[in-house]
């Protein structure tokens, strides 16, 4: 019996597990989930005669090593910063491993090695990154296969709450990890390039630079700018391109109402704020304003930010309960960043019937036979239920599809790698489209980077 070992049982591992139990009779596998929490394991492990759960602590070295040296491959399904010491034992064992997260410097730093022993070490293959690179490169290598030259690549992908479930002003509840939402944007300033020319959006302004797009029966959509497009013209070898630019999808309005609280300080996490566990929701927004002995906190919010007292902005913030008296923050020594995630939470967690959904969206310009052509490809994938959302499906059945095809050999290129080439994207991406995990092309002319119809550079 081949053996996989799945470190972590966390939101996307259900439908992993699922994927791989449906395989298990026929492809001869015996799943073993470790994770902190046994009883996170037992849950998605479930009765299955292929599976088992087991407490695992990583940073417990014998019983890590332990683990890892019994399995043929395994999955790492941790928060990414805790790979680096998993991978250490399978490189050391010889085992295969496949993750869903970015390469860290770590990460990449092993691939000499891995290649020596042979082994891959499959990256970013869940949904972004996974998907996005996958589905980029089958367009992408079309093309150059058929002749064509690249001009202009725009991707974007955000995971939303589906139109049914849709029941906020902000059009918006969290469907994966609330901090990454927070925080977002922050560190650095959002590089990309547009008809040749460089172009940069620092924090302060990255949600008032924003662009729209429309994907066919869902209806319009804001896009803003990721933090660095550029590295993508060496991943995708697109050195000649003219635009090349990456964001995250919103219903539009949402990045003008988040932009209030990048603009207040309250997503910042780099500093502690004093007394924060005694505050009011209502200290908590007060300490970012002036003082002011006659002015209410809400006629000093309103009028720092220039909003009117019947705008929607205003509706939206009111929504939220941000300037309850009586709710206590109850975080101690917490930055802004972590006050304003407890309390979005509370009005942006996921009712027990609602339904996430995952939408990216990629433009391809490019010239061919001296014309000059455009392909927009579109993705919608709607949950079925909390158990089985549509970020974890997008997650955990490419990193399943991956595993499953690393063990039977029809990816085997060695190397500490993510999907970019045709022998790992071809065969999973059909997979993913047996699953419903589908795009849509369009093909149009091409009228180059000019989203609302402005000239200039």
């Amino acid at each position: 019996m081949r053996n996989i070992l799945i470190v972590g049982a966390g939101k996307s591992t259900g439908v992993l597990i699922n994927y791989l139990l449906k395989k298990a009779e026929s492809e001869n596998l015996f799943i073993t989930i470790g994770d902190l929490i046994r009883e996170n394991a037992e849950k998605v492990a479930g009765n299955h005669s292929h599976s088992k759960a087991i407490y695992l602590d990583i940073f417990k070295q014998e019983e890590r090593e332990h683990a890892v040296k019994s399995a043929d491959l395994v999955i790492s399904m941790l928060p990414a910063r805790f790979h680096i010491e998993v991978a250490k034992d399978c490189l050391r064992f010889g085992k295969n491993m496949v993750t869903a997260s970015y390469i860290s410097e770590e990460m990449a730093m092993l691939d000499e090695e891995v290649k020596e022993k042979g082994l891959v070490f499959m990256n970013e293959i869940g949904v972004d990154p996974g998907i996005d690179h996958m589905s980029a490169m089958h367009v992408i290598d079309r093309i150059r296969d058929n002749g064509g030259k690249l001009l202009l690549f725009e991707s974007f992908t955000g995971g939303l709450v589906a139109p049914e479930s849709d029941t906020n002003l902000w059009n918006y509840k969290f469907t994966w990890n609330p901090r990454n939402v927070v925080v977002a944007g922050q560190g650095g300033v959002a590089k990309f390039l547009q008809e040749g020319k460089f172009k940069y959006i620092p924090y302060n302004r990255l949600f008032r630079r924003t662009e729209f797009l429309e994907i066919p029966d869902y209806g319009k959509f804001e896009v803003y700018a990721n933090r660095n497009s550029l590295k993508y013209k060496s991943i995708y070898q697109l050195e000649d391109v003219l635009t090349l630019y990456r964001g995250t999808i919103r219903r539009v309005g949402f990045s003008k109402a988040w932009n209030m609280f990048v603009q207040l300080g309250m997503t910042d996490d780099s500093y502690t704020m004093e007394n924060s566990a005694e505050m009011s929701y209502r200290d908590f927004v007060n300490s970012f304003l002036p003082y002011s002995p006659t002015d209410s906190v809400e006629l000093k919010f309103r009028h720092n930010l220039k909003i009117d007292q019947d705008d929607i902005m205003w509706e939206k913030l009111l929504e939220l309960d941000l300037f309850n008296d009586h709710k206590k923050v109850e975080l101690e020594n917490a930055t802004p960043a972590q006050i304003l995630q407890k309390i979005l939470m509370e009005k942006w967690t996921l009712a027990e019937d609602d339904k996430d959904m995952i939408v990216m969206y990629h433009k391809f310009g490019y010239e061919m036979n001296g014309e000059r052509k455009q392909i927009d490809a579109t993705m919608v994938n709607i949950g079925k239920n909390q158990n089985e959302t549509a970020m974890a499906r997008t997650v955990g059945l490419p990193v399943g599809i991956a595993a499953l095809k690393i063990l039977n050999g029809t990816i085997s290129t060695p190397g500490v790698q993510l999907p970019i080439n045709k022998e790992v994207y071809g065969p999973i991406l059909k997979e993913l489209e047996e699953n419903g995990i589908h795009f849509r092309e369009e093909e149009k002319e091409y009228l180059g980077y000019n989203p609302f119809g402005v000239v200039g550079n």
